[in-house]
């Protein structure tokens, strides 16, 4: 515009024919000289500031290289280079050539700019494999031909302990995988940047494994970690992971053991956020994923660290994972911990010597994000028994004292234990019978893309009904006590409970008891300091300034943890598939937080002289948020492109084929067989596409395994709803091909049958054994199968861009024979890349999906057998 400013002014300088007319043009030209004087004036500051910014940056960036600190523009540099090449699945040119031609060149670039004093070795490892695993279920995998790219950097005359670096730089189909794991591979190259051109020297070998196959379901690490030589050398490991996209990466898994690994962590990352809590949670199993973690501790037998973004998990694997999602900020934090931590480990005794220090758990969390507190969990215990022991003290000299001196305090103490157990029995299942009147009128997650809603709806209910059961209590059963005694007894009665909570947990061996201690430890604490102005008239108001002081630390954890739990959480039950009802399982988890947080509040109820305002207030807020909901107000879903929170859709165009005994096709049908990937199906997505509805549910093969359908990963337990839109069949221009080369009977009486299969880079391979005859052996895995949920086999197959044809025998025992024949199997081929990933009916149902979802689509065939 300034530009424009400029030539319009020169224009005006052409006088007109007329006397005043040209008088009047003279003094706009004035006026218009004048304001392109200032603007090009203006623009030229502009300018000036901008160069100089540009060079500051510049000689900034510089001085960090110098000063060996990370530097996250770099890292940028790196996102930005590996997620414009699009999703990089595992056996794509995208993967095997375009982003490992980069990372090569990058790391070349590295070593050239490296310090004399290291060494740095490069090795592109392809390797082939299988292993079972006990992942949604139970399954085998089999790898071949996958790619790594191993970077080792020692000291110049070499080392005889490592420290290993895991990223995986694949992605899921349809997603650029910026978080997951792009942008952990991209502070790895950075970090590898600084630690070579480092002039202090390293004691132990860094090797930085770039792997080319996590998505495959942990196949890369188990390739590398059972095959390469280098693995001999690594002591412990630091993984990088995403369940989010950006924020602050945190440390969900550590060991086995070894508890010096999490205090080499809390010693030396700079931005510490940790927690033995999420740790737990996540071993337990409840969340539907998994790590290389798993990998190197089953497999290598080595101690480690778990790292993952966990914010906005809400396009983690979609097409909104975007390079520009991830702040410089995160880049910045997660590569100046990596990079501490790893120079810490690569220059500490304690790693040669590791296994001296194998032996014990660690409690670990940070405080606020500012520092971790770390403690073996042999002290922990201690800890924890002795704040049982103050409260077994404090209660028992009120419980044990004469009937005259406490009046009926026992008796009170026991009736208010049971209905403080009453009134939280009742708020849950009040929640949950709302919950699942919610999911059966179809108004499930309505809270996805408006949080408070949630909270409005379960937590006011939650704390509605405790507040009315003590109301009750208060005013039928205990109307002659007075408040003040009312109000200890309450107290106690939360003290006694989350003291039975902290001896629980710790029986249980659970390091995440300590946050039941600090519940035990500060009220009780905060109850002795405020005992005497408690029992005097008129010191009430100096009471409750002391107690609320008192009870800051604890509700202050508490809601840190609370927000990191729903930061999490939330976003999964967006994608845990049709058979678990997300609002029933929110519910319950919002129930539990008001019951922790109301606790030390109960006892106000009977202080207070009236509850009937903060009941209405709670229950009007309730009763609005519900009508709200059901009328559907509030929609599950949202396209804002600055904060999308897309529906999960699968599309698989297929042809299936059903042969039968004699090897005839006796069943050939083509559609596409979708899946959603929450609990509310197709009801949003009927109304924008009519012919998807309940009349084309697909129903399942009920001889076939795993119901006849391809899937990619056994989560058919998970998904039970899904639809089968009628289609025309499919043509690959690379077909799978699968055959029987022989059949044979062994020496111990069992029927040996060999495959040979060909196809895309992913397949999946079922099996299903007939009545009277059992799976006893096969050549994947440790030879012994394993069965899915459902008692079918499954098998996950992936290869590389050059690989030979996949060869495998099973062993079938048959104790009984039957005309229908021994045994089922089936195959199904996933185009994943490539042109035979698409078809023009499945590019025209993914046009016609809304805005708001993110339909994840290729091209499949399934191929069933009986012999």
């Amino acid at each position: 515009p300034l530009v424009d400013g400029c030539g319009g002014g020169g224009r005006t300088r052409k006088r007109s024919p007329g006397g005043s007319g040209g008088a009047s043009r003279s003094a706009g030209t004035g006026l218009s000289e004048a304001r392109a004087a200032l603007g090009l004036a203006l623009y030229l500051l502009a300018l000036r500031t901008l160069v100089q910014l540009s060079l500051q940056q510049l000689v900034l960036r510089g001085a960090a290289g110098h000063r060996g600190e990370f530097d996250a523009l770099h890292a940028r540099d790196y996102l930005e280079h590996i997620t414009s090449i699009g999703p990089r699945t595992t056996g794509s040119p995208e993967n095997e050539i375009l982003t490992v031609h980069y990372l090569l060149e990058q790391i070349k670039l590295i070593e050239v700019q490296s310090n004399s004093l290291h060494r740095i070795s490069v090795d592109v490892q392809r390797p082939t494999g299988s292993f079972s695993i006990d992942f949604l279920g139970g399954f085998t995998s089999y790898y071949d031909n996958i790619t790594n790219v191993v970077v080792k950097l020692e000291p110049r005359d070499g080392a005889q302990h490592a420290i290993l670096a895991n990223c995986h730089f694949d992605s899921v189909a349809n997603s650029p995988g910026a978080s997951d794991d792009a942008v952990s591979c991209s502070v790895m190259l950075e970090v590898l940047r600084v630690l070579s051109t480092s002039s202090e020297a390293l004691h132990h070998a860094v090797i930085f494994l770039f792997n080319g196959a996590e998505e495959n379901v942990l196949q890369a690490s188990h390739g590398f970690i059972t095959q390469h030589p280098w693995a001999s050398l690594i002591r412990a490991f630091i993984n990088l992971e995403a369940a989010g996209v950006g924020g602050k990466e945190l440390v969900f898994q550590t060991g086995p053991e070894n508890p010096w690994l999490v205090q080499a962590y809390v010693s030396a990352a700079k931005h510490p956020f940790a927690s033995v809590v999420a740790q737990e949670v996540f071993q337990s199993g409840i969340i539907p994923s998994d790590t290389d973690f798993r990998i190197y501790r089953d497999f290598g037998n080595i101690p480690g660290i778990d790292l993952a973004f966990i914010e906005n998990g809400y396009i983690y694997h979609t097409k909104y994972d975007t390079a520009d999602r991830i702040l410089t900020d995160s880049i910045q934090r997660a590569g100046d911990n990596i990079l501490a931590v790893l120079k810490h480990l690569a220059t500490s005794d304690m790693l040669a010597a590791a296994s001296k220090y194998q032996h014990g758990n660690m409690v670990f969390f940070d405080v606020l994000g500012l520092f971790v507190i770390a403690y073996p969990s042999r002290i922990g215990s201690i800890i924890n028994y002795m704040v049982v022991m103050a409260v077994v003290l404090y209660l028992g000299k009120k419980l044990l004292q004469p009937k005259h001196k406490t009046g009926n305090y026992k008796k009170d103490f026991l009736c208010g234990l049971g209905i403080t157990v009453i009134s939280w029995f009742t708020s849950l299942v009040t929640v949950l019978i709302i919950a699942v009147f919610i999911s059966l009128i179809g108004q499930s997650l309505s809270w996805y893309n408006h949080f408070y809603v949630s909270v409005c709806l379960y937590g006011t209910a939650t704390v509605a009904k405790i507040i009315f059961i003590h109301t009750l209590a208060k005013r039928f059963y205990y109307m002659n006590a007075s408040d003040q005694y009312l109000g200890e007894v309450f107290f106690d009665v939360s003290l006694f409970v989350h003291c039975c909570f902290l001896v629980a947990l710790t029986y249980q061996g659970l390091c995440s008891a300590f946050i039941s201690a600090v519940w035990v430890a500060f009220p009780l604490l905060t109850k002795l300091c405020v005992h005497k102005d408690f029992k005097q008239h008129g010191a009430q108001g100096k009471f409750f300034t002391f107690y609320l002081l008192g009870m800051f630390i604890p509700y202050l954890y508490a809601l840190y943890l609370i927000w990191a739990v729903f930061e999490m959480f939330t976003p999964i039950l967006g994608r845990s598939g049709s058979e678990i009802p997300p609002d029933v399982v929110l519910a319950s988890i919002l129930a539990g937080c008001a019951m922790i947080l109301s606790s030390y509040f109960i006892n106000f109820i009977y202080l207070a002289k009236s509850t009937k305002k903060t009941l209405l207030t709670l229950t009007l807020v309730c009763a609005i948020t519900f009508l709200l909901v059901c009328s559907g107000t509030f929609f599950p879903y949202s396209s804002n492109p600055a904060n999308p929170k897309p529906k999960r859709v699968f599309l698989q165009h297929m042809t299936r084929t059903f042969h039968d005994l004699e090897g005839n096709a006796v069943k050939r049908d083509s559609g596409v067989w979708i899946n959603g990937f929450d609990y509310t199906g197709m009801s949003h997505i009927t109304p924008h596409i009519p012919e998807i509805n309940d009349s084309i549910r697909a129903h399942c093969e009920e001889n076939a395994p795993l119901c006849g359908f391809p899937w990619y990963l056994p989560v058919h337990f998970l998904i039970r709803k899904n639809w089968y839109l009628p289609a025309p069949e499919v043509s690959p221009r690379n077909p799978a091909y699968f055959r029987l080369i022989s059949k044979e009977q062994t020496p111990w009486d069992s029927i040996k049958l060999t495959f040979e299969a060909t196809g895309p880079s992913h397949m999946s391979f079922y099996v299903r054994a007939h009545k009277g005859s059992t799976l006893s052996q096969w050549s994947l895995g440790n030879g012994t199968p394993v069965t899915s949920k459902g008692g079918d086999y499954f098998v996950f197959y992936s290869h590389g861009l050059e690989a030979s044809a996949w060869q495998f025998w099973i062993e079938v025992q048959v104790s009984e024979e039957h005309p229908e024949g021994m045994v089922t199997v089936a195959i199904a081929a996933h185009y994943l890349s490539g042109e035979d990933k698409r078809s023009p009916q499945l590019d025209a149902l993914k046009e016609k999906f809304p805005d708001w979802t993110f339909p994840s689509a290729w091209v499949c065939t399934y191929d069933l057998f009986v012999f």
